[in-house]
């Protein structure tokens, strides 16, 4: 019982590591990644699509995506879809190929996103502490009914903190690596 609630709280400490490490890539670092798009949605025919099922996106340079549109006619609705977005990018647009340059960043912007990026660890680790509530009170949960011992619901709970202790500090690692990104010129 006490190995069920430990391991269901590992696997979901890791997927919040996991979706710490997904959000952080939307942020730009200044260099061209096709990560970058993934969230913008075109209009296909009456329907909102992800940019990578109507085209094929590449790192051209350091500082250019190439979108190669696999329709010709879908090549407006995807330069309006990049414009549109909260990316503040412009592209140019040459029959079914776009090139999208990413302006160099600002050391303004720089620590803007320096501090969203804070914020998205801090929300990291505060899904990672609120497993650790959750486990914890499993485990006195279990302590009332007497299926475990206080013995046990002790060492079980210090089990849940080395955990947490571990994938905190994950969260920390890929913080620092993005901030190290981030202000890298």
């Amino acid at each position: 019982m006490i190995n069920e609630i430990l391991d269901d709280a590992s696997e979901r400490m890791q997927k919040s590591v996991e979706s710490l490490k997904n959000e952080l890539t939307k942020i730009r670092t200044g260099r061209a990644h096709p990560s970058i798009l993934d969230h913008i949605q075109v209009d296909y025919y009456g329907s909102q699509v992800p940019l990578s099922q109507v085209s094929n996106i590449t790192a051209e340079d350091a500082r250019t995506l190439c979108i190669t549109v696999w329709e010709d006619m879908m090549a407006k609705p995807v330069e309006k879809a990049i414009m549109n977005s909260d990316l503040g990018l412009n592209p140019n647009t040459a029959g079914n190929v776009l090139r999208v340059p990413l302006p160099p960043l600002t050391e303004e912007r720089r620590r803007d996103l320096v501090r969203i990026v804070k914020q998205e660890a801090e929300g990291g680790r505060v899904a990672i502490r609120n497993i650790r509530r959750d486990a914890n009170s499993d485990f006195k949960a279990l302590e009332k009914e007497s299926e475990i011992s206080e013995d046990e619901q002790r060492k079980a709970e210090d089990s849940v903190q080395k955990l947490t202790d571990k994938y905190i500090a994950q969260i920390e690692g890929v913080l620092a690596d993005k901030e190290k990104d981030l202000m890298a010129v």
